[in-house]
């Protein structure tokens, strides 16, 4: 009998694991990659009573693997937020899925595992950017404003990391800093323990996030705006969490942000306003590489000749 953990390579899917190995220790085989690489079930071939946790992507978008695992015999827990379709019918299935725009895997396995190891749900949930959410599993667990603001920046740099076209381009592969983390039950340990490391994350996402800052907006109004980042891997390590801080400095405004890749075509990262988390999947969907969650969602490769159709929907979704 083999395990396998299957898993976002961002910080939802990252500390939804931390909280349930901590929980339910297991010797899995790691399947991850760079936050986009959401088909990861897909390349796993399991056999009869082997054991696979799936964690935060989408069960549409990995039927296949899923179909697969189940009929050898497999063993799957699935856990996801994202838009699952239809779930199969399968006493080897066990699924907790909930697609509602305030809910993340981290929160879902905290309240598996009832609050268990919730500072890490914490820190996936800020680097999610639900803010409300972990500012709600926060409350009762006294912390000052200074450790609160710690978590947030943590979930945030792991997020962070999880960004780029491979994982050539990133600070830490995700299975690597899955394994850092994993050695503390904490995360309030990692961070004054392992300086190092949190000052990696810490420096590149400001350096990152400044040469974002300097970009001029593509399209811009009141309801809705959009820039485009050039193709370089800073670029592409920012993409997630600049859309994540014009989102939350702009709360009434929906955001693109379009990243050039090598083909020529770009990388899209939608954020639907804050203040009416709905419309960002419906959008993104509506494009063959689209997909994600009312919230916020992303196309993996807009060809270049489709950017003023994707401009047009995107001001209609959120009526500009």
């Amino acid at each position: 009998m083999a395990d396998y953990d299957v898993f976002n390579g961002d910080a939802d899917g990252i500390c939804a694991l931390l909280q349930l190995r901590f929980a339910e220790p297991r010797d899995a085989q790691l399947v991850t990659g760079v936050k986009r690489e959401i088909d990861l079930l897909n390349r796993v071939y399991p056999a009869a009573d082997d054991r696979i946790t799936v964690l935060d992507i989408s069960l549409d978008k990995n039927r296949e693997g899923l179909n697969r695992a189940l009929h050898v015999g497999a063993q799957v827990f699935y856990v996801d937020h994202h838009f699952a379709g239809t779930v199969p019918a399968s006493a080897s299935l066990k699924s907790l899925i909930n697609e509602a725009p305030d809910v993340c895997t981290s929160v879902l396995i905290n309240h598996y595992l009832r609050g268990a190891y919730r500072e890490w749900a914490v820190v996936g949930t800020y680097g999610d950017n639900l803010k409300h959410t972990a500012e709600g599993l926060i409350k009762n667990l006294h912390f000052s404003a200074e450790q609160a603001e710690a978590l947030e920046n943590l979930g945030i740099y792991i997020n962070y990391n999880g960004y780029g076209a491979n994982v050539e381009e990133l600070h830490f592969a995700p299975d690597e800093l899955y394994r850092l983390l994993r050695q503390y039950r904490s995360p309030f340990d990692f961070v004054t323990d392992n300086k190092a490391d949190f000052q990696k994350l810490e420096q590149g996402y400001h350096q990152d996030l400044e040469a974002a800052q300097s970009t001029v907006a593509l399209v811009a109004s009141d309801t809705v705006a959009a820039f485009v980042l050039p193709d370089q891997p800073w670029a592409r390590r920012v993409s997630g969490v600049y859309s994540n801080q014009l989102a939350n400095d702009n709360p009434d405004r929906g955001h693109a942000v379009l990243t050039v890749k090598s083909n020529g075509n770009y990388l899209v990262s939608v954020r639907a306003p804050l203040n009416n988390k709905k419309g960002a999947a419906a959008l993104c969907m509506q494009f063959a590489t689209g997909g994600g969650r009312e919230a916020a969602a992303g196309i993996n490769d807009l060809p270049a000749d489709m950017l003023a159709s994707f401009l047009d929907a995107f001001k209609k979704a959120f009526g500009a």
